[in-house]
């Protein structure tokens, strides 16, 4: 899904300290994530540890082979017989090899199948993770773009606010307007100054989500910032019923809870192989070395060498084990209830993030649209404000308004561009189409300071 986004002015400086220069655009902070992010880092390990599950699964179906050795030594302390009486030890040497292979194991092949849909749900989660990562870096990033517009507007609003509570001290001195106006000038400008403080913690705050991304810290004028003169709010171009379509087909939270449901199904199944027999090949040789030391020589006790071989099958047919094994199918089934109505829970999910997410992208174009509009009216009301105070037709309260209302708009107006991407991206992710490709898009809109 392709759109048009392009960057929005930012100047704003701050004097945290910087931990990391290198990051300067969203790809570049992406590829840091790709690196360090410790919830994808982790999302691959839990795969890779589900597929070495499949060969450790595996490994109950193939043969099982063993070599055991040992060595014993036995004193006696005294012996008595007809012809003998002394005292006597001796000491054993054996070693032997074992094979057994399972013939029929039920529970074996239940488990490796168990182990295979274990392996493809990690998949899923780390694929998720990957196109979470997309979502969260966006967002981080345009986090700390909106909170120094924030600033910024901030900023000139407490500005615009001082250079009339100085117009106003000196009309006040001349008497050309009352102490009271002087009293709202200066609320209105110690309100904003307390506004400016809010909006500069928001602004260092925000460079967390960052560094909880890349494990570094970046500031906003490192950052490249949306150019406004090109950036558009294309619609979505597929209906909202296509689009409900394709999540339900590619969306990966909704997969996951179809396996997750399927393994609950496979657990049923292992429970109840507890009621089958098993049958087993068995086959062990082995050979031991009897050296005996004695104070008196004996006939029967002859330094010796034996050897044993074997070969059997062995068949186990479960009886009873105290109901372990029915209690184990019901517990299985309701687990498997439990997924199904999780699975449920998920797709009706899905159908309202699909449309939730629909609705904010439409609601963010026209958003884009109303408070482009409302930063020219609210900047013509100033202006006309300002010039009925001038001539006496209007008050300073009036005044103090029009100026906070122009720069709340010029802010909103810059935040309903940042929630127009962001929209975007989460549609795009509900659907699992979410690409380092929507990446690129972004990134190749943006420019440097």
């Amino acid at each position: 899904m392709n759109f048009k986004i392009s960057s929005l002015a930012l100047t704003v400086a701050c004097s945290l300290a910087i931990f990391s220069v290198q990051a300067e655009d969203l790809m570049d902070i992406y590829k840091e994530a790709l690196q360090k992010d410790t919830e994808l880092n982790q999302a691959k390990a839990n795969a890779d540890a589900a597929h070495a599950g499949i060969s450790q699964a595996t490994a109950a179906l193939l043969p099982q082979i063993d070599v055991v050795g040992s060595l014993t030594k036995t004193r006696t302390n005294y012996v008595k017989t007809a012809t003998y009486e002394g005292r006597a030890s001796n000491k054993v040497a054996s070693a032997g090899a074992t094979l057994s292979q399972a013939i029929w194991r039920h529970s074996s092949w239940v488990n490796r199948s168990i182990a295979e849909k274990t392996a493809t749900l990690n998949d899923l989660a780390y694929a998720d993770a990957q196109q979470d990562l997309i979502l969260r870096v966006s967002t981080a990033y345009f986090n700390v773009l909106n909170a120094a517009e924030t600033l910024k507007y901030q900023q000139a609003n407490n500005q615009a606010l001082k250079r009339q509570l100085d117009e106003a001290e000196k009309r006040l001195n001349v008497g050309l307007i009352a102490e009271t106006d002087k009293l709202e000038a200066q609320a209105a400008y110690d309100l904003s100054t307390a506004s400016v403080i809010s909006a500069e913690n928001a602004l260092i705050n925000s460079y967390e989500q960052i560094r909880i991304l890349t494990g570094n810290t970046v500031t906003a004028n490192q950052l490249s910032e949306l150019d406004i003169t090109k950036f558009d709010t294309p619609k979505v171009n597929e209906t909202l019923q296509r689009l409900i379509k394709r999540a339900e087909e590619n969306n990966i939270a909704l997969q996951e809870a179809v396996v997750s449901r399927d393994i609950a199904k496979d657990n049923i199944t292992l429970a109840r192989t507890g009621h089958e027999p098993t049958l087993d090949f068995n086959a062990n040789i082995k050979t031991a070395y009897t050296d005996y030391s004695h104070e008196n020589p004996t006939p029967g006790w002859v330094d010796n060498n034996s050897w044993s071989k074997s070969v059997g099958l062995t068949l186990n047919i479960p009886i009873y084990h105290g109901g372990e094994t029915s209690a184990a199918v019901d517990k299985a089934t309701a687990n498997y209830v439990a997924q199904s109505e999780a699975l449920e829970k998920a797709h009706r999910s899905l159908l309202t993030n699909v449309n939730n997410n629909y609705n904010n992208v439409n609601a963010a174009i026209s958003k884009v649209t109303a408070y482009k509009n409302t930063v020219a009216s609210a900047k013509s009301a100033l202006d006309a404000t300002i010039a009925g105070y001038d001539v006496g037709t209007r008050t300073m309260t009036d005044v103090l308004d029009a100026t906070q209302n122009l720069y709340n708009a010029m802010q909103q107006s810059a935040q309903s561009r940042y929630d127009y991407i962001l929209a975007r991206l989460n549609l795009m992710y509900t659907q699992g189409d979410l690409k380092v490709e929507h990446i690129n898009q972004i990134n190749n809109s943006l420019v440097k300071k």
